[in-house]
């Protein structure tokens, strides 16, 4: 179970609880509500693992993409030294390389742009439960407050 599955039903809870005429308050049981409240903390913690999952993956693509890049730049590197020996052949080469390398480097900005967007989505995801979660949680305990 997650957090928001939690929080829907504590919002199910509310809207089933008995309201009291002309207040527009409600009775909940105190104790439905603290073992919501500890489901939420026992779940935040598989949160925190799935956004340094996510930040783990991130750098791993990075990585990766960065290796890929310098396969293929030394890849390009090796095809000029091979083509040397022809300025023909030679400037192909180094028209080649220049086109592997920049076709690497494009390659890997978009990876790296991409992992970047997927991290800051499922870390925006996790931040907008959390804070539906702390209002909820504020709202509750200035309701109890009055």
């Amino acid at each position: 179970m997650d957090i928001m599955e939690i929080i829907d039903m504590m919002e199910e809870t509310i809207d089933k609880a008995t309201s009291i005429p002309l207040t527009g308050k409600i009775l909940i049981d105190k104790e439905d509500l603290l073992d919501y409240i500890q489901e939420m903390r026992l779940v935040y913690p598989d949160e925190l693992k799935e956004a340094k999952w996510v930040k783990e993956e991130r750098q791993r693509i990075l990585s990766e993409a960065e290796n890929r890049a310098e396969t293929m730049q030394k890849n390009a590197e090796e095809k000029i030294v091979q083509m040397i020996n022809e300025h023909e052949i030679t400037r192909q080469a180094y028209e080649q390389a220049n086109e592997m390398v920049n076709n690497a480097q494009t390659k890997a900005m978009e990876i790296k742009s991409d992992c970047d967007q997927y991290a800051d989505d499922i870390l925006g995801d996790v931040e907008r439960r959390l804070e539906m979660l702390l209002n909820k949680v504020r709202d509750d305990r200035a309701y109890y407050r009055k």
